[in-house]
């Protein structure tokens, strides 16, 4: 089949690389998002789909919106066989959709239809679930509305965070997705609609999403920051400089108020919470590299008793 992708992330790359290994199908062109000033110094910068389709001297389109009017004529005249679409970060229009015959595929980071929306990993961290996966769907102009085609499972496990995840569910996707376009091309796959009574969203993280609050239970504030790291971070205050938290574990038991430091030993600093205690184990102070939170805590000679700041800070 003749496909035209639509990917931004690196969630996108591995179902990019299968498509083009493979002899059944050829990649006309590539579509991502513009390149967008990133860091404190501005500096434009390309998506990681942008860097592997150079890579590959494919064609690349970087429409502002993809439902514009001349984009959309565009893409009839290229009359792709397919759209793919995976963690693109734009609505597709239905009238865009409808052009390719085969339809238009997406592939999804989560066990439709569980965790619609454009951060389905991260949610599923959050939330503390056992399994997350990998879904394709024929799309339709909803948030992952559509029917679902093929899923693939994956268990989550406690030292995961939303980067190592990321990487194992962009190698099922992948894999997923060549079984589907398969199963499109034979017959064999067979259209699923979601049950609405299951669904859950996954909208976008705004950047203070990490900021901890210590009254909240201790097995939640390890899920959060699991579910953020590494981006957009997990983070507390104390003594009004920022601490990114990059590693933690739960105790089941504390003997001190949420936000005070009840120990520190080789292991990390050990904080009480709304309902048991956190242990800090790596930790980044403000304009520093990560480091372990023993460390961190000489270095500025915490002691047991002292308190982080409030989540307003």
């Amino acid at each position: 089949m003749r496909i035209l992708f639509y990917g931004t992330a690196t969630f996108a790359v591995p179902s990019l690389e299968a498509l083009l290994a493979s002899p059944d199908h050829e990649v006309v062109g590539v579509v991502t998002q513009p390149d967008r000033p990133r860091g404190r110094g501005g500096k434009f910068s390309t998506s990681p789909i942008k860097d592997a389709a150079e890579s590959r001297g494919l064609t690349i389109y970087q429409p502002e919106k993809v439902r514009a009017k001349d984009f959309v004529a565009q893409v009839r005249e290229i009359a792709p066989d397919c759209l793919v679409v995976a963690a693109f970060g734009q609505i597709i229009p239905q009238r865009m959709l409808d052009i390719p015959p085969a339809g238009s595929i997406n592939v999804h980071g989560s066990l439709l239809p569980r965790w619609r929306g454009a951060a389905p990993i991260q949610y599923s961290l959050m939330a503390g679930d056992a399994e997350t996966g990998v879904t394709t769907m024929f799309m339709d102009a909803g948030l992952d509305t559509g029917d679902m085609l093929l899923a693939r499972s994956l268990p989550l496990l406690d030292e995961d965070n939303y980067e190592t995840v990321e990487a194992k569910l962009a190698v099922i996707g992948a894999e997923l997705l060549m079984e589907t376009l398969t199963g499109i091309a034979d017959g064999s796959c067979i259209r699923i609609p979601q049950d609405p009574a299951l669904v859950t969203l996954a909208p976008s993280l705004p950047p203070d999403t990490g900021l901890f609050d210590w009254n909240r239970p201790a097995v939640e504030l390890h899920n959060l920051t699991r579910g953020v790291t590494p981006r957009p971070g997990a983070y507390s205050f104390f003594g009004g400089k920022r601490l990114k938290i990059w590693r933690t574990a739960v105790v089941e038991e504390s003997t001190v108020e949420a936000g005070v430091i009840e120990t520190i030993d080789r292991h990390g600093i050990l904080v009480g919470t709304g309902k048991g205690a956190l242990r800090l184990i790596e930790v980044q102070p403000e304009s520093k590299g990560s480091m372990s939170a023993d460390a961190w805590a000489r270095g500025v000679r915490l002691a047991a008793g002292q308190i982080f700041d409030a989540a307003t800070a």
